[in-house]
């Protein structure tokens, strides 16, 4: 476990003991950011996100914040811990007591390539299986076929 002081826009927010602090943008948000217990953010929502991981504290909640804000965590854990920064899952850089970091948007949008016309709903829902009958309109709709093959006889 870490211990991590959270700021947004300068502002000191909350100390966490926690596992991890997730710092993401929409793009992100149905990634790592999902996992732990972030929002999911629509593509079109210009924001960056800030999610504890495990965090042992009253206010650990996920944060939603305008694009133009600055995040920043510095590590304060006691001793000699010391962190490590994951950087889209991919790069890593150890970070020793103190260290901060800052996260903010870039002057340089990046340009993503959609490879499909589906809108956002139709693709999370399709990602995640998600249930979007439930189970009452499942039912409903075996009745319905029932009624249909039965020729509206009923059972």
């Amino acid at each position: 476990m870490i211990e991590v002081v959270a700021e947004i826009d300068g502002r000191p927010l909350s100390r966490w003991g926690c596992d991890g602090v997730v710092l993401a943008t929409p793009t992100g948000s149905t990634a790592y950011n999902f996992s732990a217990g972030g929002p999911v953010v629509w593509p079109e929502v210009e924001a960056l996100l800030m999610v504890p991981i495990s965090a042992h504290a009253l206010f650990a909640r996920p944060m939603v914040v305008a694009p133009t804000s600055v995040l920043a965590v510095e590590l304060v854990t006691p001793g000699v811990g010391a962190g490590v920064l994951w950087c889209d899952g991919r790069r890593t850089v150890d970070l020793p007591r103190g260290a901060r970091i800052e996260v903010t948007r870039s002057d340089d949008p990046v340009r993503l390539v959609r490879l499909h016309a589906a809108p956002f709903a139709d693709r999370l829902v399709a990602k995640f299986g998600l249930p979007v009958e439930g189970w009452r309109g499942a039912a409903e709709r075996r009745r319905n076929e029932r009624e249909a093959r039965d020729g509206g006889r009923g059972a």
